[in-house]
């Protein structure tokens, strides 16, 4: 993140005058659910490496708590709330918009939320895609399904003005936009057009990306389902591989440039023997490169199992130079061509091998969500609402240090997470593996290739390379 002052101020669209119909308590100890005061913060830097600096408590440490106040900014009688939902599928999208729609209508009386199809396509008039009127009975059943019961799009987020034009049409004055970073940063457009134009229309994000890359919060929603589904792919090709002479298995999993995903399905799967993700980068030949070791393994044991993240071993293909829709890259297929590589290279060796490939990317995405991550998403819907009714804006809603809380679109949005080759989690991975630190020959050019990918992914998006 480099030096970047961090600013976690929230804005709000005026001061809060109207009671809330949720009705909380103001007195601790009284054994009644309370409100959230906008004087509750939690603290982004717990960690503390040097005890001689004080603890700085001001809006570049504290990061506002999120939950129901006591005064809100819109009376709901009048308020008109719209959702959309951007970008790829996750796990739990279904989950989010039922928890909005139940919270505006059961706990605060909202009647009218309008749901935008297509993400925001469905904005356009021209595109022909009518809002859906969503309320409590029509969504109550759709968190038993995967997708998105609104559908779902990439691109149109530029469009600024004409999204803004159909809010305005539509009396839409709480937005709730469901997406990764891309999506959100289009929700902060949008939210500045709302504020050019003089309208009292709150912006609230969840955010969602299934690789986990978000700054700041604890995990996104649908990551911990998609682990669990990738687990029980790799516990699928381990038995194939086991089974097998020199069996292979080799699973490739989402993660375009942080490997959260296919790191921690090593971690639970303890069958994993390689894993291979963007912030570490590998070599193909040479004595210490990847195709030697595997050829170790299975000498040793007789079968290995690889878990490969789509965002690895990019500098070792060939660029396609396209993007899609988002801007995002379209990334070469590194799980096809690792395919090929082993195979030829057992081939010229002449040792049999029985190499399965499984690629489960978008049977994860489409997955229903496991309890925790149900939970989870029900929680995020609850404090978009409250947030959205207390006047929040320019804002989405993340766990941090598990704790629910408001965090300024533009802070979440400038800088990637990614995983630290340095850190714990990709240490307890390479215990789980057993594989080696580094699959390369020229150390120097391994730390150099490192700099580089963490410097890359902590980029403002905008300065990324296409």
């Amino acid at each position: 993140m480099g030096n970047d002052k961090l600013d976690f101020t929230i804005d709000t669209l005026g001061p809060c005058t109207i009671a809330s119909p949720i009705k909380l308590s103001t007195v601790p100890g009284d054994m009644t659910a309370r409100y959230v005061s906008d004087d509750s913060y939690v603290i982004n830097q717990v960690n503390v490496f040097d005890t001689s600096k004080p603890i700085v408590l001001d809006s570049s440490n504290l990061m506002q708590k999120a939950g129901p106040r006591e005064k809100i900014y819109f009376d709901p009688t009048h308020a008109k709330a719209g959702i959309c939902t951007c970008g790829g599928l996750c796990p739990g999208l279904n989950d989010v918009i039922r928890a909005i729609v139940r919270c505006l209508n059961t706990r605060y009386g909202v009647k009218t939320v309008k749901g935008y199809r297509f993400g925001y396509h469905g904005f356009f008039a021209e595109e022909g895609y009518e809002p859906i009127e969503l309320d409590r009975y029509l969504i109550d059943e759709i968190h038993k399904i995967g997708g998105t019961y609104l559908g779902t799009s990439r691109g149109g987020g530029q469009r600024v003005e004409e999204i803004v034009d159909c809010l305005e049409r539509d009396g839409i004055n709480m937005l709730f936009i469901i997406g990764g970073d891309g999506t959100q940063r289009g929700s902060y457009d949008i939210a500045c057009e709302v504020e050019k134009r003089g309208l009292k229309c709150a912006v609230v994000g969840v955010p969602k990306t299934v690789d986990n890359d978000l700054m700041f919060i604890d995990r996104s929603f649908g990551f911990e389902t998609a682990v669990q589904r990738a687990k029980e792919a790799v516990a699928a090709v381990h038995m194939e591989a086991a089974s097998q002479i020199n069996g292979i298995g080799l699973v490739k999993l989402m993660g375009r440039e942080a490997g959260f995903i296919a790191t921690e399905a090593a971690l639970a799967s303890h069958e994993t023997n390689f894993c291979l993700i963007p912030e570490v980068p590998f070599e193909m030949e040479g004595d210490k490169g990847f195709l030697a070791c595997l050829e170790r393994r299975l000498a040793k044991r007789g079968h290995a199992v690889i878990v490969v993240s789509e965002g690895a071993g990019q500098d070792l293909l060939t660029s396609t130079g396209a993007t899609d829709a988002s801007g995002n890259k379209k990334l070469a297929d590194i799980g096809v061509f690792l395919k090929s590589e082993i195979e030829k290279y057992f081939k010229a060796k002449n040792i049999e091998i029985n190499l399965k490939y499984i690629d489960p990317s978008y049977q994860v995405r489409a997955s229903v969500t496991t309890a925790a991550d149900s939970i989870y998403c029900e929680r995020l819907g609850n404090n978009a609402v409250h947030a959205a009714m207390a006047g929040k804006t320019k804002c989405v809603i993340g766990l941090v240090h598990d704790k629910f809380v408001h965090l300024p679109i533009k802070a979440v949005t400038a800088h990637r997470n990614a995983v630290d080759p340095t850190g714990s989690l990709w240490r307890d991975a390479l215990d789980a593996t057993g594989q080696p630190t580094l699959m390369i020959n020229d150390i120097e050019k391994a730390k150099a290739k490192m700099a580089a990918a963490v410097a890359e992914a902590q980029k403002k998006p905008s300065e990324q390379k296409k």
